[in-house]
């Protein structure tokens, strides 16, 4: 069958779970074993992560100073160099993966397979299309190197308990210079987990009416322990960065619990969270399409009901 590389998503400190979803994936199909690359400068840390993950055969660490922040145009050249022995190249379906993945595919001159949510054989795969209304299956030539990104959304994160090599490896890619790491701008989580892959998530949209009241959420969020989200609609108006947005064009997520506040439930946004595990909806208008799915729902104004929730939290 060949054997599967995962290209590990990181901050720089900690490997993202995401990772650990794409073994899951590769658990899923017979192989001869499954390796993670992980690119880093001073990472030894990271690399030690993934080698816990069960299921992991090897981890080749490549740590450089050209590793230092995650630039698809850098890791590319040097995934698609490690990937000359691997049958599979796997890569999560997060904003990561997405920027990395068709870059190493088209330097290994293979297509890319997007958003695998299910396999038979690592041949054959499932992936969703139309917003996720009809899933196609997918039959990947076998004279190629199947390089693809992972549904996140539909894979339980590998357990710790492996003790995988780690091997060190010396960059043996040119390393392009026309794109290089100025700074990092945006919303920085204030510590709050991930959103694509947290257990918690709570999301807000434009009912909120501004980027002051939206406060409101970041301080729920806070309570639960949970990561933020919103709606295209609140991003649209300017509430909160785009890295914030659930849906069809923003992030696929499955949390176990998701709270959707003051979103109506447009067909894009329920896409996004169609996986989540308890769905609960606080909105003033009785008819919105967000109380069809959810578990939990609350007719009630925002500004009086999430104020009170915060409260009772607290005590």
């Amino acid at each position: 069958m060949g054997r599967v590389l995962i290209c590990a998503e990181h901050d720089g400190e900690r490997l993202n779970l995401s990772t650990a979803k794409c073994v899951s994936c590769a658990n899923s199909f017979a192989n001869d074993g499954i390796d993670i690359a992980v690119l880093s400068e001073n990472g030894g840390a990271i690399a030690s992560e993934a080698s816990a993950i069960d299921g992991v055969s090897k981890v080749l660490h490549i740590d450089s100073n050209d590793n230092g922040a995650p630039l698809a145009a850098i890791w590319a050249p040097q995934i698609a160099a490690l990937a000359t022995d691997y049958s599979h190249v796997f890569g999560p379906s997060t904003t990561f993966g997405k920027d990395l993945m068709p870059r190493v595919a088209a330097l290994l001159g293979t297509g890319q397979l997007s958003d695998i949510m299910s396999t038979t054989d690592g041949r054959v795969f499932q992936r969703p299309i139309y917003a996720g209304n009809a899933i196609v299956t997918v039959d990947a030539s076998a004279c190629s190197i199947i390089v693809a990104t992972v549904r996140t959304a539909s894979y339980v994160a590998a357990e710790e308990g492996g003790n995988a090599t780690i091997e060190h490896r010396a960059t043996e890619a040119e390393i392009p210079s026309h794109t290089r790491y100025v700074e990092l701008k945006g919303d920085t989580g204030g510590g709050r987990p991930d959103l694509q892959t947290a257990a918690r998530v709570v999301s807000g949209g434009r009912a909120l009416g501004s980027e002051d009241n939206f406060k409101l959420i970041y301080d729920l969020a806070d309570r639960i322990d949970a990561a933020v989200g919103a709606s295209r609609a609140a991003v649209d108006s300017g509430y909160v960065a785009n890295d914030l947005q659930v849906g069809q064009t923003g992030k696929i997520i499955a949390p176990d619990l998701y709270i959707a506040i003051g979103i109506s439930g447009a067909i894009q946004h329920l896409t996004g969270i169609k996986d989540a595990g308890t769905i609960v909806a606080i909105n003033k208008d009785s008819e919105a399409p967000i109380f069809e799915v959810a578990d939990f729902g609350l007719v009630a104004d925002l500004f009086d009901a999430v104020p009170d929730l915060i409260a009772r939290l607290g005590r």
